[in-house]
């Protein structure tokens, strides 16, 4: 992991999903480099304080709060928001992190399985992308912070390029982040606004637990990825800290894959 060199001082960030896994990781990354921080959470509450709390601990960090919200509500994004610009007075990063997995086969998911995911892992990126536009206009460039007039996140997933058989809602919401995040750049950037895409491959967190956990199924895991590891969550936040600091300034409208190769289709290397 990188180490922090200040670059995102005076700056503030809203990371949703922030009370676990990647987006916990984030959160810190992005307090490291001197941000101040909302930790968004849905349900779990001790989580988000244990963000806060390991991010409160660290020198010379960001402050941070905790904000409970379902990105799925137009109402309740809206409302973080002004909580944000109420507790920090600007906002300048907005990552999209909120994302859910329920699984099933095509011919037996039901309406609600889908709805739930697309609502979860799309429409709450448009929510929160479209309240961060509507800030990032008003506020334009704060010279001597950035030189954005603000920086969007979207995480996505490998499988927004990898298809997945039983798990279609989720594929199909991360396919779509590409589209969404490609057409809010191709709108936004002249008006330096910046908005690029992180799509983590197989990340130990406690969504795959029972595969990282097994020696045989971590094993199996390995052979979808060539550089044979599973990745660390503080890896996918050391990428999006640098993404939204002025260094990658003149990268827009991309995804950057964190996937140890996985989208590289290692099931070729012997002609298939």
């Amino acid at each position: 992991m990188q180490k922090p060199n200040r670059r995102l001082e005076k700056q503030t960030c809203i990371v949703s999903g922030a009370s676990s896994g990647i987006g916990q990781a984030i959160a810190i990354a992005i307090a490291k480099e001197g941000a101040n921080v909302v930790v968004n959470f849905y349900k779990n509450k001790e989580g988000a304080r244990d963000t806060v709390t390991k991010i409160n601990e660290l020198k010379n960090s960001g402050r941070a709060i905790t904000f409970q919200a379902d990105v799925s509500k137009e109402d309740e994004v809206i409302a973080m928001f002004a909580k944000t610009k109420e507790e920090f007075g600007n906002i300048d990063i907005c990552v999209c992190n909120s994302g859910i997995q329920i699984d099933a086969p095509l011919h037996e998911m039901t309406l609600k399985q889908w709805s739930l995911v697309i609502d979860t892992n799309l429409t709450g990126q448009f929510l929160c992308a479209r309240e961060a536009l509507k800030e990032f206009l008003k506020t334009g460039i704060r010279k001597g912070v950035s030189r954005s007039a603000g920086k969007l996140l979207h995480i996505s997933s490998v499988h927004e390029v990898i298809p997945w058989a039983g798990h279609a809602n989720y594929a199909a919401s991360k396919g779509a982040l590409a589209m969404l995040m490609q057409s809010i750049c191709q709108e936004y950037a002249p008006h330096k606004i910046r908005c690029n895409s992180i799509a983590p491959g197989a990340i130990k967190t406690d969504i795959n637990k029972s595969v990282w956990s097994s020696e045989t199924k971590l094993n199996d895991l390995h052979k979808l990825i060539p550089y044979q590891e599973i990745g660390e969550p503080g890896e996918i936040g050391s990428v999006a800290s640098w993404l939204a600091s002025d260094e990658s300034e003149y990268i827009n409208g991309t995804t950057i894959f964190v996937d140890g190769g996985m989208t590289c289709y290692p099931g070729f290397t012997t002609n298939g």
